[in-house]
């Protein structure tokens, strides 16, 4: 029986929490783009480097504060910051908007060619933060690090495995938790979610019942906008700020939104979790844990790894192929927000 309990903390502690936080971060980015392909009709490329933007701004407002003296004691001063990046990335993103999109929006354009000027946003945006915050790791977490240590998990349980569980991956569960249920509120209590929901089914029969079309829009940019800044923030705390790997994060982000279903937001919440899970999993060495459960002489010499973690995203680019093989829908049918 404890062998099978160090078993399982030992899950947890490398695969069970890492993905729940992943996820959970996923989901916030896989939110945002579906979004955008629900309300305007188009896959936005630019949505990693949008979060990169967000992020960048939270941390440059956090360094100020931190200079200033002003902390939130064991929580990381970002959550102060939070405000200030994501006003600054709506600003900007509605800035794109009437520059580049509102003109392909009037032509009534196709969505490959919205496609390729997000991709052109999506480059402009990535040389923007590379020359404001440069291109290397920048730190701005701060505050306690752990809820629980597994030093202090192995005191309490006398288990030789422990899990440890990090402030910013329980903030990242809470703050999804919080912000998923305020967004669905949103969309289906508020007067102007109904409006987006509306003009996502149908945007003609919605122009004629008296919605503003410019109003959807904007709303639409501003709640992609925090959702990008909350995520690459908690993303950020959790891990670290690289702008290149916010380009990168791109991949498993619109995954999870397609194996969920694109379009449709619970779907994008399932295939965040899907893609976390399958990436940590399949990533991760199981010669430690196959020792608590198996006879020594079953073990082999190796890590008992499928991947090398160097192959993370290719797992998610697997997943999406079978995906959009087997079921182009996705888990949930891909519809209207």
């Amino acid at each position: 029986m404890e062998d099978f309990l160090n078993a399982f903390a030992l899950l947890s502690n490398f695969v069970l929490v890492p993905a729940i936080a992943y996820g959970s971060q996923l989901a916030l980015g896989a939110l945002g783009v579906t979004l955008v392909f629900g309300i305007l009709r188009f896959s936005n490329f630019a949505h990693g480097d949008t979060m990169a933007f967000g992020t960048m701004f939270t941390i440059l407002a956090t360094w100020w504060l931190q200079s200033l003296g002003v902390n939130l004691g064991p929580l990381p001063t970002a959550l102060l910051a939070l405000p200030v990046g994501i006003l600054v990335c709506a600003i900007y993103v509605l800035i794109c908007d009437r520059m580049v999109y509102k003109f392909y929006r009037k032509q009534k354009a196709d969505p490959v060619i919205y496609l390729i000027a997000s991709v052109g946003v999506m480059f402009v945006t990535n040389g923007i933060v590379r020359f404001i915050i440069g291109p290397d790791d920048q730190n701005f977490s701060d505050g306690q690090r752990f809820i629980i240590k597994a030093r202090d998990f192995k005191t309490m349980t006398g288990l030789s495995e422990g899990i440890s569980i990090k402030v910013s991956q329980g903030l990242t569960v809470v703050t999804v938790i919080i912000v998923v249920t305020a967004l669905f509120w949103f969309l289906n209590k508020t007067r102007t979610g109904k409006s987006m929901r509306a003009y996502s089914d149908n945007e003609d029969l919605a122009l004629l019942s008296g919605i503003n079309p410019d109003k959807v829009v904007a709303v639409t940019w501003i709640l992609a906008a925090a959702l990008a800044t909350i995520a690459g923030t908690l993303y950020g705390l959790d891990k670290s700020f690289k702008p290149f790997t916010y380009f990168q994060l791109l991949l498993p982000i619109f995954a999870s939104a397609i194996v969920g279903g694109l379009g449709n937001p619970l779907g994008a919440i399932a295939g965040a979790f899907v893609i976390a899970f399958s990436e940590i999993m399949v990533t991760y060495a199981y010669k430690r844990f196959a020792g608590y459960l198996l006879p020594e002489e079953w073990l082999s010499g190796g890590l008992l790894q499928l991947l090398s973690t160097d192959y993370k995203f290719a797992v998610s680019f697997i997943i999406l192929l079978l995906v959009l093989l087997f079921r182009p829908t996705g888990i949930f049918k891909g519809t209207g927000v």
